[in-house]
């Protein structure tokens, strides 16, 4: 079965140009959202363009500042900070990778957590990382990161069980594998988080679910999984002129996997949620 994800993408996608309106005739301006872009990174910075153009398309403000080689930390901490406090600003997007000397800067900490629309912020990821349960998931004030949560979406909308199951997360990145692993938890699975260092057969071998965010095409073999898992591919790799995954679909076509295609699987879930938290945003000023 192929888990395809532009059905729920087109799903969530379908009110939101009426919130948006909405959000605009109650504020008396459109939402805000401010994004800021490495030109460093051609394809993060093509993938984050599409993203601005979606947002444009619903009727939001959009405004991109740039950082490079050159950008001081503390010019990007300041930023942050007054546009965290400038009462227009509805929606912060700081898509990664950032330039070497932002990328372990203390930014984070500079996120106003209700702007903070993918859940990078110091407060949104510890608020995410005290949840037990679901519930509590549901409903925390702030944001959670959006990758993570598309694939928790999708596997609840083709009606993939998690609870008691065993899940083998790989990537241990902060804005995927490891918020993953945790909203795993949260729905009752048993999760194994891999990282450059795992034994990769091993920890998939027993697996009912692998979700790879590992950015590594090839780096899954379907010889090392169950018969019956659901792979997750969360990967996009650019690969002979052509999008791939972790783990070519010819090959777990061939192996009679359920699984989610790249393209047209976790990515547009993605984006869609992506707009979602944007008019969420502007909703909470209400």
């Amino acid at each position: 079965m192929i888990l395809e994800g532009r059905t729920l993408a087109e799903q969530i996608r379908k009110p939101l140009a009426k919130r948006a309106d909405e959000a605009r005739q109650k504020l008396g301006r459109p939402i805000c959202l401010c994004a800021f872009g490495s030109t460093e990174d051609y394809g993060a910075r093509l993938y984050l363009t599409k993203e601005l153009e979606a947002a444009a398309q619903l009727g939001i403000e959009t405004h991109l500042f740039d950082l490079d080689n050159q950008t001081p930390p503390q010019g990007f901490f300041k930023s942050l900070q007054a546009l965290g406090e400038h009462p227009q600003t509805d929606a912060i997007l700081i898509p990664r990778p950032l330039p070497p000397q932002l990328a372990d800067s203390p930014f984070t900490d500079f996120l106003n957590p209700q702007q903070d629309i993918d859940g990078m912020s110091t407060v949104n990821v510890g608020r995410l990382f005290l949840c037990k349960t679901w519930p509590e998931v549901q409903s925390l004030p702030g944001f959670v990161p959006c990758t993570a949560m598309a694939v928790m979406r999708l596997l609840e909308h083709h009606h993939i069980e998690l609870d008691g199951k065993q899940v083998t997360v790989i990537g241990r990145s902060c804005t995927v594998g490891r918020p993953l692993a945790h909203l795993l938890t949260c729905k009752n699975a048993t999760v194994t988080l891999c990282h450059s260092h795992t034994d990769l057969p091993r920890a998939v071998k027993e697996a009912d679910i692998v979700c790879t965010a590992a950015g590594c095409p090839g780096l899954l073999k379907t010889a090392w999984l169950k018969p019956e898992a659901v792979i997750i591919d969360i990967s996009t790799n650019w690969k002979n002129n052509h999008l791939c995954g972790d783990v070519p679909d010819k090959e777990l076509d061939k192996g009679g996997f359920s699984y989610s295609p790249v393209p047209g699987g976790v990515g547009p879930v993605t984006l869609a949620l992506l707009l979602e938290n944007i008019i969420l945003s502007g909703e909470r000023k209400f």
